[in-house]
Protein backbone atom coordinates (compact mmCIF):
# COMPACT_ATOMS: atom_id res chain seq x y z
CA UNK A 1 0.00 0.00 0.00
CA UNK A 2 2.11 2.91 -1.19
CA UNK A 3 5.11 2.22 1.09
CA UNK A 4 4.04 4.79 3.69
CA UNK A 5 5.85 4.31 6.97
CA UNK A 6 4.05 4.34 10.28
CA UNK A 7 5.13 7.47 12.19
CA UNK A 8 7.35 6.80 15.18
CA UNK A 9 5.85 7.34 18.61
CA UNK A 10 7.88 7.60 21.79
CA UNK A 11 6.33 5.83 24.77
CA UNK A 12 7.01 7.80 27.93
CA UNK A 13 6.94 5.47 30.93
CA UNK A 14 6.21 8.25 33.40
CA UNK A 15 3.33 10.08 35.03
CA UNK A 16 5.43 13.25 35.28
CA UNK A 17 3.77 16.23 33.61
CA UNK A 18 7.19 17.92 33.49
CA UNK A 19 8.81 15.15 31.44
CA UNK A 20 5.81 15.07 29.12
CA UNK A 21 5.91 18.85 28.63
CA UNK A 22 9.67 18.87 27.90
CA UNK A 23 9.36 16.17 25.24
CA UNK A 24 6.29 17.79 23.68
CA UNK A 25 8.14 21.13 23.56
CA UNK A 26 10.73 19.40 21.35
CA UNK A 27 7.97 18.07 19.11
CA UNK A 28 8.10 14.35 19.90
CA UNK A 29 4.90 12.40 19.30
CA UNK A 30 4.19 10.77 22.67
CA UNK A 31 2.20 7.99 24.17
CA UNK A 32 2.22 8.36 27.95
CA UNK A 33 1.99 5.15 29.97
CA UNK A 34 2.44 5.61 33.73
CA UNK A 35 4.38 2.51 34.79
CA UNK A 36 2.86 1.88 38.23
CA UNK A 37 5.89 0.06 39.65
CA UNK A 38 6.97 -0.14 43.27
CA UNK A 39 9.69 2.32 44.25
CA UNK A 40 10.70 0.46 47.40
CA UNK A 41 14.32 -0.34 46.59
CA UNK A 42 17.01 0.16 49.23
CA UNK A 43 20.01 1.35 47.22
CA UNK A 44 22.43 4.28 47.31
CA UNK A 45 20.89 7.35 45.59
CA UNK A 46 22.74 7.13 42.25
CA UNK A 47 22.06 3.40 41.89
CA UNK A 48 18.47 3.95 42.99
CA UNK A 49 17.83 6.49 40.21
CA UNK A 50 19.11 4.06 37.58
CA UNK A 51 17.33 1.00 39.00
CA UNK A 52 13.99 2.82 39.17
CA UNK A 53 14.33 4.21 35.64
CA UNK A 54 15.11 0.71 34.38
CA UNK A 55 12.24 -0.85 36.35
CA UNK A 56 9.81 1.71 34.93
CA UNK A 57 11.05 1.35 31.35
CA UNK A 58 11.01 -2.43 31.42
CA UNK A 59 7.43 -2.48 32.72
CA UNK A 60 6.02 -0.71 29.65
CA UNK A 61 5.66 -2.28 26.19
CA UNK A 62 6.80 -0.58 23.01
CA UNK A 63 9.65 -0.30 20.53
CA UNK A 64 10.67 3.22 21.58
CA UNK A 65 10.35 3.57 25.36
CA UNK A 66 11.79 6.29 27.58
CA UNK A 67 11.76 6.25 31.37
CA UNK A 68 13.49 8.39 33.97
CA UNK A 69 13.67 8.69 37.72
CA UNK A 70 15.10 11.53 39.77
CA UNK A 71 16.62 11.14 43.23
CA UNK A 72 17.84 13.92 45.51
CA UNK A 73 21.05 12.86 47.26
CA UNK A 74 21.94 14.65 50.49
CA UNK A 75 25.17 13.24 51.93
CA UNK A 76 24.48 9.81 50.43
CA UNK A 77 20.87 9.63 51.63
CA UNK A 78 18.01 9.64 49.12
CA UNK A 79 15.30 12.21 49.76
CA UNK A 80 12.21 11.00 47.94
CA UNK A 81 8.84 12.67 47.61
CA UNK A 82 7.73 13.94 51.01
CA UNK A 83 4.78 12.02 52.44
CA UNK A 84 3.16 15.15 53.89
CA UNK A 85 3.76 18.88 54.47
CA UNK A 86 5.65 18.25 57.72
CA UNK A 87 8.16 16.00 55.97
CA UNK A 88 8.40 18.61 53.19
CA UNK A 89 9.35 21.21 55.84
CA UNK A 90 11.92 18.81 57.31
CA UNK A 91 13.50 18.21 53.87
CA UNK A 92 13.77 21.93 53.16
CA UNK A 93 15.33 22.59 56.58
CA UNK A 94 17.96 19.93 55.82
CA UNK A 95 18.67 21.34 52.34
CA UNK A 96 18.78 24.98 53.48
CA UNK A 97 22.17 26.61 53.00
CA UNK A 98 23.72 23.41 51.63
CA UNK A 99 24.66 21.72 48.38
CA UNK A 100 23.31 18.35 47.33
CA UNK A 101 23.32 16.13 44.26
CA UNK A 102 20.40 15.34 41.99
CA UNK A 103 20.65 12.10 40.02
CA UNK A 104 18.35 11.36 37.10
CA UNK A 105 18.41 7.81 35.86
CA UNK A 106 17.61 7.44 32.18
CA UNK A 107 16.37 4.31 30.39
CA UNK A 108 15.82 4.29 26.63
CA UNK A 109 14.76 1.19 24.72
CA UNK A 110 14.90 1.35 20.94
CA UNK A 111 14.68 -1.28 18.19
CA UNK A 112 18.49 -1.49 18.26
CA UNK A 113 19.05 -1.83 22.01
CA UNK A 114 18.89 -0.26 25.43
CA UNK A 115 20.71 2.72 26.93
CA UNK A 116 20.67 3.07 30.72
CA UNK A 117 22.69 5.81 32.40
CA UNK A 118 22.67 8.34 35.22
CA UNK A 119 23.14 12.10 34.95
CA UNK A 120 24.07 14.17 37.99
CA UNK A 121 23.93 17.86 38.83
CA UNK A 122 24.85 19.73 42.00
CA UNK A 123 22.30 22.13 43.51
CA UNK A 124 23.05 24.84 46.07
CA UNK A 125 20.20 26.04 48.28
CA UNK A 126 20.08 29.50 49.82
CA UNK A 127 19.83 29.66 53.60
CA UNK A 128 16.08 29.66 54.12
CA UNK A 129 14.13 31.23 56.96
CA UNK A 130 11.31 29.34 58.64
CA UNK A 131 8.91 31.84 57.07
CA UNK A 132 10.23 31.09 53.56
CA UNK A 133 9.97 27.35 54.19
CA UNK A 134 6.39 27.76 55.42
CA UNK A 135 5.53 29.86 52.34
CA UNK A 136 6.87 27.22 49.96
CA UNK A 137 5.32 24.25 51.76
CA UNK A 138 1.91 25.99 51.92
CA UNK A 139 1.83 26.09 48.12
CA UNK A 140 2.03 22.28 47.94
CA UNK A 141 4.42 22.27 45.00
CA UNK A 142 7.06 20.10 46.67
CA UNK A 143 4.83 17.21 47.68
CA UNK A 144 5.12 15.37 44.36
CA UNK A 145 8.83 16.02 43.81
CA UNK A 146 12.00 14.32 44.94
CA UNK A 147 13.56 16.26 47.79
CA UNK A 148 10.38 18.26 48.27
CA UNK A 149 11.07 21.04 45.77
CA UNK A 150 10.71 21.85 42.09
CA UNK A 151 13.56 23.83 40.53
CA UNK A 152 11.40 24.83 37.57
CA UNK A 153 8.52 26.21 39.62
CA UNK A 154 8.28 28.27 42.79
CA UNK A 155 11.28 26.33 44.07
CA UNK A 156 13.49 28.46 41.83
CA UNK A 157 13.36 31.04 44.65
CA UNK A 158 15.09 28.56 46.98
CA UNK A 159 18.10 27.85 44.81
CA UNK A 160 21.39 29.69 44.78
CA UNK A 161 22.87 27.78 41.87
CA UNK A 162 23.06 24.64 39.76
CA UNK A 163 26.27 23.05 38.51
CA UNK A 164 25.53 20.80 35.56
CA UNK A 165 22.46 20.30 33.43
CA UNK A 166 19.47 22.18 34.87
CA UNK A 167 17.10 19.75 33.16
CA UNK A 168 18.67 16.86 35.05
CA UNK A 169 17.40 18.62 38.18
CA UNK A 170 13.95 19.07 36.60
CA UNK A 171 13.86 15.32 35.89
CA UNK A 172 15.01 14.71 32.32
CA UNK A 173 18.45 15.41 30.80
CA UNK A 174 16.84 16.81 27.66
CA UNK A 175 19.93 17.38 25.52
CA UNK A 176 21.13 13.82 26.13
CA UNK A 177 17.70 12.33 25.35
CA UNK A 178 17.52 14.37 22.15
CA UNK A 179 21.01 13.22 21.10
CA UNK A 180 20.27 9.56 21.87
CA UNK A 181 17.05 9.61 19.86
CA UNK A 182 18.62 11.56 17.00
CA UNK A 183 21.55 9.15 16.73
CA UNK A 184 19.07 6.27 16.46
CA UNK A 185 17.02 7.90 13.71
CA UNK A 186 14.10 9.19 15.77
CA UNK A 187 13.52 12.80 14.75
CA UNK A 188 10.88 15.05 16.29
Amino acid sequence: MGGRETPLVLTLASASPRRKALLEALGYPLRVVPPGVAEDLDLPPRELALALARRKGESVPGEWVLAADTVVDLDGQALGKPKDPEENRAFLRRLSGRSHLVHTGLYLRTPTGVVAEVHTARVRFRSLSEEEIAWYVARGEGLDKAGGYGAQGLGMALLEGVEGDFYTVVGLPVARVFALLWERGFRP
